[in-house]
């Protein structure tokens, strides 16, 4: 009896620790993210600049503390936004910025393709709720 107390107390305090490591950053207030370049529509080169643009939350780089700051993740050709409290990927969808910049090259392939912003904070998870900016459109030649 003794054991399956000591079990399940200890099953307890993990699961407590497992929700308070995934909990998610909450949003400042009018936190907003956007596409500064390209505009939604343009016609643009296989290599091309994408400019980002944060209001109501600073930027810091992955692994930075300091309160209301976040970083960039660049959703390419993304089915969805990742939901508040959940990690985002690090994979050909999904770029990080983990040291806060706010513009990079892009190279993709001839087609249409969406482009969109969401802010991670320090440990790139999507903020509660999430900070994204509207999804574009670009066609590169």
């Amino acid at each position: 009896m003794k054991t399956f107390m000591s079990r399940a107390a200890l099953a307890g305090l993990l699961m407590g620790v497992s929700m308070l490591a995934s909990a998610a950053t909450p949003a400042p207030a009018g936190a907003s993210v956007s596409i500064v370049e390209p505009a939604s529509g343009a016609v643009v080169d296989t290599k091309f600049k994408v400019k980002f643009e944060v209001k109501g939350i600073a930027l810091a780089p992955a692994g930075d503390a300091t309160a209301h700051t976040g970083h960039h993740h660049l959703l390419v050709d993304a089915a969805s936004t990742i939901p508040a409290g959940t990690v985002i990927p690090a994979d050909a969808n999904h770029i990080h910025f983990g040291k806060a910049q706010t513009e990079t090259e892009l190279e993709l392939t001839p087609g249409k393709h969406t482009l969109q912003l969401e802010l991670g904070d320090k440990n790139h998870m999507a903020f509660d709720p999430p900070i994204v900016s509207e999804k574009i459109t670009v066609t590169v030649k």
